[in-house]
């Protein structure tokens, strides 16, 4: 027993020296953790499309339309671009992308108004960027709504006009309705997931090369190490990472403590497995290249599931990624209790024993 535990401290120790001597492999398991973590809440710092461009077709020409747009100018979303009278230059201006909306100001705005009308404002936008085209209409219905229930007092006494009641949305949990607080908080178990599986898949091709063949102790040796790696770099991104850029975070504390060993487990078991049928080293980026971004959409962030083929939704449920993303979503961000994961536990718990297994058979037991 004792025999066994020293193999196993030695091959433990091993896998970091062997991963620290080679650059590549310690680029992506290690350092690449460092990186991604600026790199991508970065890109998306500003969280919101601001300042974009609109026109404004302007058919009345009144103090009514003259104070919408005043408002429409001071609103941070938008940016006009230029005001008109013609809606066919404004429709030009949307063809030839030099503006992303058009607000439409009829020459009936202020008698409709003041008469208690049924009429109003006209919005078009460009479906182009679904998040621009949000921004945008955020931006004016907030500028319009003010300035026509300001307009509605002033003729209350002499109009049965009033302003239907606003909605106003609150986020439970992307406060901000930012976009880098919604999109790293699903990337970031995926960053993990492919750093991982690289790095695992480049070290263990480049062990079978020179006719490497485990020993039970050297496998799970090789396996702590990766784990301690893999839960190190988990707790960096959802702790410092998401505390540093003030994205939602810690949920269920305790929940994610529990999830980070048993996703990684199953990670490293892929992984392994995969790195059993590799020739080459150089091999494991192919399959870095043509699954990352699938295995992002099929985990149902960037689209959701039942939007999707049934087939689809199936394959997409295999995968540890896809589980690993949504517990973590919802154990981070929206502080579910434990129990409400513990489908995904079990099946990632399961789905790291039989990787596991089929890469000890390959690696240690399979004849060569």
């Amino acid at each position: 027993m004792k025999q066994t535990l020293k193999s196993f401290l030695f091959y433990f120790v091993k896998t970091f020296k062997d991963i620290t001597k080679n650059s590549s492999i310690l680029t992506t398991m290690v350092l690449s953790i460092f990186f991604y973590s600026f790199f991508y809440p970065t890109a998306y710092k500003a969280q919101h499309a601001q300042a974009l461009p609109i026109i404004i077709v302007d058919e009345e020409q009144s103090a009514l339309t003259a104070s919408i747009i005043n408002a429409a100018s001071n609103s941070p979303n938008i940016q006009v671009r230029a005001v008109t009278g013609n809606f066919a230059e404004a429709e030009m201006w949307v063809k030839q992308q030099r503006a992303d909306g058009i607000l439409l100001l009829p020459n009936n705005l202020s008698n409709s108004i003041h008469r208690g009308e049924v009429g109003g404002v006209g919005l078009y936008l460009s479906a182009a960027y679904f998040l621009r085209t949000k921004q945008i209409g955020l931006g004016l219905a907030t500028a319009i709504e003010n300035t026509l229930a300001e307009r509605a007092e002033k003729f209350g006494q002499i109009s049965h006009f009033s302003p239907v009641l606003s909605v106003h949305q609150i986020p439970l949990f992307n406060t901000l309705s930012g976009y880098g607080s919604y999109i790293f908080p699903a990337i970031a178990p995926l960053i993990i997931h492919q750093t991982i599986v690289l790095g695992l898949c480049m070290l263990i091709a480049g062990y079978r090369n020179s006719n490497w063949r485990s020993k039970t102790t050297e496998f799970w040796g090789l396996f702590a190490a990766a784990l301690s790696i893999g839960c190190l770099g988990c707790f960096y991104l959802f702790g410092f990472t998401f505390w540093f850029y003030d994205y939602p975070r810690g949920g269920n504390f305790l929940g994610m403590l529990i999830a980070v060993p048993i996703f990684i487990s199953s990670v490293i078991g892929l992984s392994l497995v995969l790195a059993s049928y590799l020739d080459l080293p150089e091999r494991a980026g192919h399959l870095i290249v043509f699954t990352s971004i699938p295995l992002f959409l099929l985990s149902g962030t960037a689209w959701p599931h039942a939007a999707m083929p049934q087939w689809m939704q199936y394959l997409g449920s295999v995968l540890p990624s896809t589980q690993g993303i949504q517990m973590f979503i919802q154990l981070n961000q929206m502080g579910v209790p434990t129990q409400m994961v513990i489908t995904k536990l079990i099946y990632l718990s399961v789905f790291a024993s039989i990787c596991l297994s089929w890469a000890h058979y390959r690696l240690c037991i399979k004849p060569k």
